[in-house]
């Protein structure tokens, strides 16, 4: 990009004025339109078969097979009133990715006339290939045939773009052989098994009627934009989501000014459209600010159930892409597009309950008397514990990397915070005897005009990987790029581990003639005996506690996904997911293949186009740029006029260290033989990684020495502070 484009590109930029504004239209109008909801299927279907789909969408009973005929009637009739000429099963490959096959409402006849047709079979069951997406050794490239099943508890919906509109049905996507080959299939799993735990638990506590217990999830999405014109001039931000290189503005978040600042105009049309948007499709945004970062912002909703949650928040991520684009904006969802500045997470907000118990993370005003808040919260400390290095596999991506255990994220070390009042309760609980617990009190402003208003008993803490917030723990290392389904499902199932232990416990005791209470407090005290280690409520950050929970307490530190990934594969996690049905060994073995393949090809992408972009752009700029400067120092000597050097010896040292290091950098990125995939990627991790970050530094730097005019990438400052 010549620097003539580069000033006409912020020209357009600050000439552009926003997207008109619709006239918004009143949230209930608006709501779900484009669903195909509860209450659009009692008016479309008989009673008895409204009934039946009722059922298993809110009890999770099996589907009657035999209702899809009338049920795809309705929805194609529902779709076709909607302008769709086209239907789609969406599902979600191992790839972080919303997956569509999309086919047409149409049926051949004989005469050569056509029907518009969708039957209960093609609502049911699809067949896109079971090949071609990343599977991790479950179908060879010759074994193609894979299936989409309906998810009759996620809605079908209408999706609308420039050119027309498609009926979308969640779906599983499964092998010809079973094997689950995307994220909602032991999503759906692992909340089964975690009702089935949570139901025999409450039961041993007397509870006559029981609902069906399902786990929830928000998800809190973070996100930068860029103009378009600046990220289209950028090969790194439009191949891999980030600047592999550039150098930071003089100014970036120091100010704290941006944070929570006024939206931006522009900003926010865009986003009332994206809510628009979200709103017709039932996804309950709710929150929407400025983030730390300049250029960066979030969007986060309502709780719904896991399974919709993660439907909803693949949506959004398609929603922010495709609205900023209307927009001439880029959305960037990499966790780190900026070096210097924040990166971008997805806090998941996690909760279990039913509509009989209520949120069982609720622990009431009285929490140490709350005996079955105190098991499900002591269930998820036990989990955590047992297993957080399980947790940090979940979230290990190469993008992710550049987050975890910066002072922008959690650390890498999986720990719980409970909050000065849980701490104080469950302290007791390990010495045996509860007692008490802090009251909320009330906020004094010491301003008659202000309201008291009653504080949380406890504060929040930003540098804790998994959080008690109230009634829910947050999770909030998982990438702001990523699937929430894999966390969702570690989560759950780790839930699902620890009920069922303390159910077993509180049944041995109850049998040896313990009454309910006195086995509740035996299991308890057991569970923080051997399991407290994993509660720390101070700074997740300092130096101190990074020993520690390593030196002291016996945590894991695994700091890349490298560390992270063979987590998968070890013994107690294999059996972990077989004993409770989520995911078989070869299931599980997959997944670790699929997650090191995407690691070691997306360091292995930005290698190689660090090394073009340094040969083919940076070079040739610099070399133009030291050229005029030697030519200007000799014209100036022979006039009798000595000019300073520095500049020019500067660059042109830093031109021959970055040569250097490319070609260091293209002769590391050859033909290796790895004797494991493991070995490959700790190659990436220990090697590749650390030598772009050199090449990088001294790009950095001789962006700071050469004229603007002459650099030819849009800078940090046009980036990140031109809307």
């Amino acid at each position: 990009m010549t620097h003539e484009l580069r000033v006409q590109a912020v020209s357009q930029v600050t000439d552009r004025q926003p997207l008109p504004s619709k006239v918004p239209q009143r949230l209930e109008a608006l709501w779900a339109t484009d669903v195909f909801t509860l209450s659009k299927m009692q008016a479309s279907l008989p009673k008895d078969i409204y009934k039946s789909v009722k059922s298993t969408i809110q009890t999770g009973g099996k589907l009657d097979i035999s209702i899809a005929g009338t049920v795809a009637a309705a929805m194609k009739d529902w779709a076709i009133a909607k302008g769709a000429l086209y239907y789609a099963h969406v599902f979600y490959p191992m790839t972080n990715a919303t997956a569509e096959k999309h086919d047409g409402f149409i049926s051949v006849q004989s005469d050569g006339s056509v029907l518009t047709e969708f039957t209960g079979k093609v609502l049911v069951q699809g067949e896109p290939d079971g090949s071609s997406f990343p599977n991790g050794g479950l179908r060879s490239t010759f074994e193609a045939r894979g299936y989409t099943a309906w998810d009759v508890t996620s809605p079908a919906y209408v999706m609308e773009t420039d050119n027309g509109v498609t009926l979308c049905i969640p779906t599983v996507f499964i092998s010809w052989t079973g094997e689950a080959l995307d994220k909602k299939t032991p999503l759906l799993r692992s909340n089964a098994a975690m009702n089935k735990a949570a139901t025999r638990l409450l039961k041993l506590l007397g509870h006559t009627e029981v609902a069906p217990v399902n786990s929830s999830c928000g998800a809190e999405q973070e996100y930068f934009l860029v103009d378009a014109h600046f990220a289209h001039s950028r090969p790194d931000m439009l191949l891999t989501g980030r600047t592999l290189f550039g150098k930071s503005a003089a100014k970036g978040q120091q100010f704290d000014d941006h944070y929570f600042g006024a939206i931006p105009d522009r900003v926010q049309v865009f986003m009332q459209d994206v809510e628009e948007r979200m709103y017709r499709l039932g996804i309950p945004a709710k929150t929407r600010h400025n983030e730390v970062a300049p250029g960066q912002f979030e969007l986060a909703p309502f709780f719904e159930a896991a399974n919709v949650a993660s439907d909803h928040q693949q949506l959004t991520m398609t929603l922010l892409k495709c609205t900023a684009k209307k927009h001439g904006f880029v959305c960037l969802l990499h966790e780190k597009p900026f070096a210097g500045i924040n990166g971008s997470g997805k806090h998941v907000n996690w909760s279990v309950g039913n509509a009989t118990q209520g949120n069982l993370l609720d622990p009431g005003d009285t929490p140490h008397a709350n005996m079955q808040f105190l098991l499900f919260c002591g269930a998820v400390i036990r989990g955590v514990h047992k297993y957080g290095p399980l947790l940090r596999a979940v979230v290990a991506t190469a993008s992710n990397d550049h987050r975890l255990g910066a002072n922008e994220a959690p650390p890498a070390i999986i720990s719980v915070y409970l909050g000065s009042q849980l701490e104080q309760v469950f302290d007791q609980i390990s010495k045996g005897e509860t007692t008490s617990s802090a009251h909320a009190g009330v906020m004094e402003l010491g301003v008659d005009t202000l309201p008291v208003f009653a504080k949380d008993p406890g504060d929040r803490n930003r540098t804790s990987p998994f959080a008690f917030t109230g009634n829910r723990f947050e999770f909030r290392a998982v990438g702001s790029n990523q699937s929430v389904s894999g966390p969702l499902v570690a989560m759950n199932t780790i839930l699902t581990d620890s009920l069922t232990w303390i159910a077993d416990k509180l049944e041995a005791k109850m049998a040896e003639g313990a009454d309910l209470t006195t086995a509740i407090n035996t299991v308890l005290k057991k569970v923080m005996d051997k399991h407290s280690a994993v509660v720390f409520g101070g700074n997740g950050y300092s130096e101190d506690w990074h020993k520690m929970a390593v030196e002291e307490r016996g945590l894991v530190n695994l700091r890349t996904t490298a560390d992270a990934l063979p987590v998968l594969k070890a013994d107690d996690i294999k059996e972990l997911f077989e004993r409770v049905g989520v995911l078989s060994a070869v299931e599980l073995e997959s997944r670790f293949e699929v997650y090191a393949e995407q690691y070691i090809l997306a360091i292995d992408v930005e290698a190689k186009l660090m090394v073009t972009m340094a040969k083919t752009t940076i070079y040739p700029a610099a070399m133009r740029y030291h050229s005029e400067l030697s030519t200007t120092i000799f014209n100036a000597k022979s006039i009798g006029i000595e000019l300073s050097k520095e500049s020019a010896e500067k660059v042109a040292m830093l031109i021959g260290t970055i040569m250097d290091k490319v070609s260091k950098l293209d002769g590391a990125m050859g033909k290796h033989d790895f004797s494991s995939i493991e070995e490959h990627m700790q190659y990436c991790a220990k090697t590749i990684r650390p030598m772009m970050d050199e090449l990088r530094k001294d790009a950095d730097a001789l962006e700071g020495e050469v004229a603007d005019d002459f650099w030819p990438l849009p800078t940090y400052q046009e980036m990140l502070f031109v809307k």
